[in-house]
């Protein structure tokens, strides 16, 4: 297991100081009250409670304000898809202590309730951010829970940016050490909720300014919350999968938070004795993931923000089609036939759909004609019936492609274009934009924000919002942000 070595990280001699390294040098559990604490969960637990008061690297702090910002794009542009006002309803008939914002809404209720709706939100389409390790969508819950508490403490935005990038460092960590895609495919739960609610507890126990020992009781509640199973995949409105990858983990992770800040106390090691979390729920898990690299390997900086606001086995085509564009610009007219490869497993999930951000045939149809693929169009479902639309998609085909099986888990796209003059033009994409290997600069990334959030907040209110989150080091009070996350 590695201790981070730099002072700006986590430091050997302040590890010496705490006992957590002497207890990973000697792997002999020390007594702790009653109970014994692991090497993995004194390294986990410190770097935690520290968490608020160690800088943030200059470039992960930029990344972080990337998926704060992007998160808070989703939550405000899902406040008006159904999940969103599912929500919203919800925050109305049941609002508590007026502390915390409901985004999207003049609301303020209280920070478990807000976490819940806003993680809703923040999930109400496939615009949120994705890790790929963990096969989790961090920032849909992360965030909310972060936001709630700040809001709920009057926590500054550099406080906030922290406890977000431990959210991301813990969360993904625990769904990689339970096995992450292969734990997911052989027990059927959901590791995007397991994810979820262990950074969300994570991040609002920064927050809270919780210590060490505190920090394994808010593990420990976080772990006795731990739900979500396969079966929100039959859901055809969105709004449980809303709830299972977004409300239920931030809700889970404030609940955590809370209630060890009021005092309650628990088990001081979750993750190891008798029937701890990884015996009961991955008994072949690999427990010392939870505090491998820390300090030096940030999650927030292996995760994804998606360019286009569709399903994620789109992305590759649109990239493919916006290529090829750069290179040999053309119009709809000129194109005779579209063929999109993409391996099996991948293309079947958007062959077709009748909902337009999941449909490959349509959202290119949609990229042929305004030659981009906004939040707008793909989210206007009446448009899938226009004739001049649905004359593009006819020109669309999709093919299974099995040689593309071997790259996953990247998916690959391979679209070829033949114009009507005979001319063909390929591009393969392997590298989506917005991913780790590709990613996204500021300026796209506030692009993507302003096209989700100006329809809501109005322009002026989007593009004040946007800068307050590109500088929150200068924010002393995450509740000011307040007035710039109701509709216009």
């Amino acid at each position: 297991m590695k201790v981070p070595p730099t002072a700006v990280r986590l430091s050997r001699r302040r590890l010496l100081s705490r006992g957590a390294l002497a207890l990973c040098a000697s792997a002999v559990p020390a007594r702790l009250g009653a109970q014994t604490v692991s090497p993995a969960m004194a390294v986990l637990s410190e770097y935690m409670a520290v968490a608020r008061d160690r800088a943030v690297p200059p470039d992960v702090a930029e990344k972080a304000k990337h998926h704060i910002l992007d998160t808070f794009a989703a939550m405000v542009s899902g406040s008006r898809l159904p999940p969103g006002v599912a929500a919203l309803k919800l925050a109305r008939g049941t609002m508590g202590r007026p502390v915390s914002s409901v985004v999207g809404s003049d609301l303020r209720t209280a920070p478990i309730d807000a976490a819940l709706v806003n993680g809703v939100l923040a999930h109400s389409d496939e615009t949120d951010d994705s890790h790929e390790g963990s096969q989790s969508h961090p920032g849909a819950s992360i965030v909310p829970a972060a936001l709630a508490m700040a809001e709920d403490v009057a926590a500054g935005g550099d406080h906030l940016l922290r406890a977000v990038t431990l959210g991301y460092d813990v969360g993904p960590r625990v769904s990689m050490a339970l096995g992450g895609s292969t734990f997911r495919n052989e027990t059927r739960r959901s590791t995007h909720a397991l994810a979820g609610t262990f950074g969300s507890a994570a991040a609002a126990g920064c927050i809270a300014g919780l210590d060490a020992r505190q920090m394994r009781w808010l593990l420990d509640y976080a772990s006795q919350q731990a739900g979500g199973y396969a079966v929100w995949a039959r859901d055809s409105d969105h709004i449980e999968k809303a709830f299972v990858f977004g409300g239920m983990p931030a809700r889970n992770g404030v609940t955590a938070a809370v209630l060890v800040r009021s005092g309650w106390n628990g088990v001081d090691d979750v993750f190891s004795g008798a029937d701890n979390f990884f015996a009961v729920n991955a008994p072949r898990g690999t427990v010392a993931t939870v505090a491998d690299g820390l300090g030096e390997r940030f999650e927030i900086t292996n995760t994804d923000i998606k360019k286009w606001t569709v399903g994620t086995p789109i992305q590759a085509p649109l990239d493919a089609l916006e290529n090829l564009r750069t290179k040999r610009p053309f119009e709809a007219g000129e194109v005779s036939r579209v063929v999109v490869r993409l391996a099996p497993s991948v293309g079947s999930v958007v062959d077709n759909r009748d909902i337009p951000d999941i449909c490959l045939q349509h959202m290119m149809a949609v990229m042929l004609l305004d030659k981009t693929a906004s939040f707008h169009a793909a989210h206007d479902k009446a448009r899938m019936q226009d004739p001049s639309v649905r004359r593009e998609r006819a020109k669309v085909a999709y093919v299974p492609d099995d040689a593309l099986v071997r790259l996953l888990p990247a998916r690959v796209a391979v679209v070829e274009v033949t114009l009507t003059d005979g001319t063909a033009l390929v591009e393969q994409v392997e590298a989506v934009r917005g991913t780790v290997r590709n990613p996204m600069p500021r300026a796209e990334v506030v692009a993507k924000a302003m096209d989700l959030m100006a329809p809501v907040l109005g322009r002026g209110r989007a593009e004040m919002l946007v800068q307050r989150v590109l500088t929150l080091e200068a924010v002393r009070d995450m509740r000011t942000l307040q007035p710039l996350l109701r509709p216009a």
